[in-house]
């Protein structure tokens, strides 16, 4: 167990992830209108009361771990980096495909420790399914059925089955499709990818193209704990998280399998 939370905090964590869920369903079902932020991504109103839900809980939970939010990333660099301990946090995960009305979207929660995911939730509004993960320990799916430890499809063998972003997928990636041989495009919003992977349902992720710190810190965490690896296509080494200004991923690979050759495909 990660000496930097407890089983007893961890629960506290879901189930501000699951108020949150409510929150966004109730956006969901009733109703919304779509803004555009700064960078030309999208706004709702169910952002920004999932992102209530998910700073204020974590501030009456945790009062003395800073919050890093999507909704609320303004924290200057000069303070941040300063920071060993954080909840880096993306309140509606998949906006486009909430907005679209398709189901893919979540919320993300991760703890971050001198820049490692220590610890992830990523909670599924629609449907109410829960993962999350300890790093170094073990990584869990919750539903009506119960809990089960999760673990990567170990090996992986053909035809690989690969997730495609909805909403972000390109001709780099399908020129890396081309080169992997015999494989299944599979359709999937959200960090929910990161979570089929470590369910066993898949088996790699690529994205090229930009995300954002709070897309990716709770599904690296919960998808290595599982057995996975979340690696930078440059350098092949994990996300490191608050170690430098910008806020933006580079290119990653997401894999059940580490040794999927993938090197070789980008």
């Amino acid at each position: 167990m990660s000496a930097v939370i407890d089983k007893a905090l961890g629960e506290g964590v879901i189930a501000i992830a699951q108020a949150a869920g409510a929150a966004i369903m109730t956006v969901y079902q009733d109703g919304f209108s779509v803004q555009t932020k700064d960078d030309s991504s999208p706004l709702t109103q169910a952002d920004l009361a999932a992102n209530r839900v998910i700073v204020d809980g974590l501030a009456r939970l945790t009062p003395d771990i800073p919050v890093l939010s999507e909704e609320s990333a303004q924290v200057p660099w000069d303070v941040r980096r300063h920071w060993r301990r954080y909840w880096l946090v993306d309140p509606l995960d998949g906006t486009r495909e909430f907005i679209k009305r398709n189901g893919e979207f979540s919320v993300n929660i991760a703890l971050i420790d001198e820049g490692v995911a220590v610890f992830g939730v990523i909670q599924a509004p629609v449907d109410g399914r829960v993962w999350h993960a300890w790093r170094d320990e073990a990584a869990y799916r919750r539903d009506a059925a119960g809990e089960v430890r999760l673990q990567v499809r170990v090996p992986a063998t053909a035809p690989l089955r690969v997730a495609a972003s909805r909403s972000h997928r390109g001709e780099r990636t399908d020129a890396l499709l081309a080169r992997m041989g015999e494989v299944e495009v599979i359709a999937q919003g959200s960090s929910l990818k990161f979570c089929r992977i470590a369910d066993g349902a898949l088996d790699v992720y690529p994205r090229f193209g930009p995300t954002s710190e709070w897309d990716t810190a709770a599904g690296q965490c919960v998808l290595e704990a599982a057995g996975g690896r979340v690696l930078a296509a440059h350098s092949g080494e994990p996300f490191r998280y608050n170690q430098r200004e910008t806020l933006l991923n580079g290119d990653f690979m997401a894999l059940g399998d580490p040794a999927l050759p993938w090197r070789e495909w980008v």
